[in-house]
């Protein structure tokens, strides 16, 4: 039965990506970043459809305007730039898909495991914790996918977010394209990925094939806090009458939905 699939993608994560200015429109080695997470988003989308099944990738990075979309293969989607969506990385997703990927992923803000390590806004955070538990964007990401009914199948980037990926939801695919110590990267050939990434994703759609992933069930309470990195921050949080400030830099906030609390992580919180 052909099925339907959603990719989230983003920069940081893909091999070779080693430095702030390679992740920013203008900045040394920006184009060479951008056409990496291409063929890095194209071999996850060939062994889908290779598998007869359909592919819509969002570009989830900065401008959202960075996959170059004649590397990926014929037949395969893009959403480019923002769509002032609620679900931000994830804007397009809903319950008619069978499985999401994430490509380019990275390490959280607050974590060492990688020089671009961020969850969100790098300027702005120091980190973010969903429940008492440090969040990356693949978690903020993968609870919104499951607020949609459709559960994370697959992860490529840094080896800390594969480990943590695989914390989160055991028995997830996963392709650590890179090894990170302190502001150095480690990195397979950009085409070794690529060829590694395919295959991975080719195996975690016959996985799916067989059992399809379970999508977990969303906290009835979701308690986001989040150390910021100024005080204005904090001031701009606490405008909304249920942020409430823990202490100089940090707030916290009890969401009843994964909508609500990214409408107030976005809105009040990284303003």
């Amino acid at each position: 039965m052909k099925k339907k699939y959603f990719i989230s993608a983003d920069i940081e994560g893909c091999t070779d990506v080693t430095a702030w200015h390679e992740c920013e429109a203008g900045g040394a080695g920006y184009g060479d970043a951008c056409r990496q997470m291409s063929l890095e988003v194209a071999a996850a989308c060939e062994a889908i459809l290779e598998a007869g099944h359909e592919v819509v990738v969002r570009d989830g990075h900065g401008s959202a305007k960075n996959i170059i979309h004649s590397l990926l293969p014929r037949g395969a989607k893009l959403m480019r730039g923002w769509a002032c969506h609620v679900g931000s990385m994830m804007a397009g997703l809903d319950d008619s898909y069978d499985g999401v990927l994430y490509i380019g992923y990275h390490a959280p803000s607050g974590s060492t495991g990688s020089p671009l390590a961020h969850t969100i806004n790098h300027t702005k955070v120091e980190w973010i914790k969903v429940n008492g538990k440090l969040a990356s964007e693949f978690t903020l990401n993968s609870l919104y996918a499951a607020q949609q009914g459709v559960a994370p199948i697959f992860i490529s980037g840094d080896a800390d977010i594969c480990r943590r990926a695989e914390e989160e939801y055991p028995g997830i695919g996963t392709m650590a394209t890179k090894e990170c110590r302190g502001n150095s990267t480690f990195n397979m050939h950009p085409l070794d990925a690529c060829d590694a990434i395919k295959a991975a994703v080719a195996e975690a759609i016959a996985r799916e094939e067989e059992t399809p992933t379970p999508v977990r069930a969303v906290p009835e309470e979701l308690v986001l806090e989040i150390r910021l990195k100024s005080f204005q921050q904090v001031l701009n949080a606490i405008q909304h009458p249920e942020v409430k400030q823990v202490d100089d830099l940090t707030v916290r906030y009890t969401a009843k939905s994964v909508d609500d609390l990214n409408v107030v992580r976005m809105c009040n919180i990284m303003a």
